[in-house]
């Protein structure tokens, strides 16, 4: 039985991790093996720092409303807790951006919680 080709598909294949590698350095860019390594260190890369983007803007987030609610006289897991409490349903992204942008909003929000 003769050997089955697809240089269509494999050449396709190529190419596009050579896309994906472009603008890399050297070797990188333009050899399948090193670029196919690299597109893939990249990609998983990339996956991880989607998670990590959104555990570093959470931190960032509470440490914003911390110090707004210590400006106010009461501490971050107070405060939340209170808000929890008080049924009103604010998540921490309005909350920073209250703390932040919105001075007299959030000490509105303080002062119904106190």
């Amino acid at each position: 039985m003769p050997r089955s080709k697809n240089s269509v598909a494999a050449k396709a294949r190529r190419k596009k991790i050579l896309n994906l590698a472009k603008g890399y350095f050297g070797s990188r860019k333009n050899v399948y093996t090193v670029a196919k390594n690299s597109v893939e260190k990249a990609l998983t890369y990339a996956y991880v720092g989607r998670k990590l983007r959104k555990r570093s803007f959470r931190a960032l987030w509470i440490q914003r409303i911390n110090a707004g609610a210590r400006q106010h006289g009461m501490s971050y897991s107070e405060m939340m807790g209170k808000l929890h409490k008080s049924g009103i349903e604010l998540n921490r992204k309005v909350l920073a951006d209250l703390a932040m942008n919105h001075s007299d909003a959030f000490k509105a929000v303080v002062d119904k919680l106190k």
